[in-house]
């Protein structure tokens, strides 16, 4: 990947932002990239399709999302997973084009396509003799 190609926050915690009343949550997420695309897959446990914002704008890949409360009525003996909402900012150096971008949610798991322009995508180049 070429350098500074994705920049963001450090390496995501399990802590929430403490200024917030809701607690707000950085998702993990592993970048690959391809001569054609950029592949974000990320972490959103509970997370549902409709619950889901993604924008890129401004060079800028912003993804909000919200986990609705669950064992609501249950008597909960313990509880380690927190209820809020992700949100997690990615500056996206490569161009991309923005109208082919495209996601989808799977058992929790986030998966971001963000083609390059052909512009930006490697191309070979013909050594010809002489």
């Amino acid at each position: 990947m070429a350098e500074n190609t994705i920049a963001g926050p450090a390496p995501a915690t399990t802590e929430p932002e403490p200024t917030r009343q809701t607690p707000t949550y950085q998702p993990r997420f592993d970048i690959v990239e391809t001569d054609g695309e950029l592949t974000l897959f990320g972490d959103l446990p509970g997370v549902q399709q409709g619950d889901l914002d993604i924008r890129y704008e401004n060079e800028q890949l912003v993804v909000l999302a919200t986990v609705r409360p669950r064992n609501e009525g249950l008597e909960v003996l313990r509880q380690e997973y927190g209820i809020g909402d992700f949100r997690r900012v990615f500056r996206i150096g490569e161009s991309i084009d923005a109208e082919a971008i495209n996601a989808e949610v799977h058992n929790g798991v986030l998966t971001i396509h963000l083609p390059k322009t052909e512009a930006a995508k490697p191309r070979r180049i013909e050594v010809k003799a002489v």
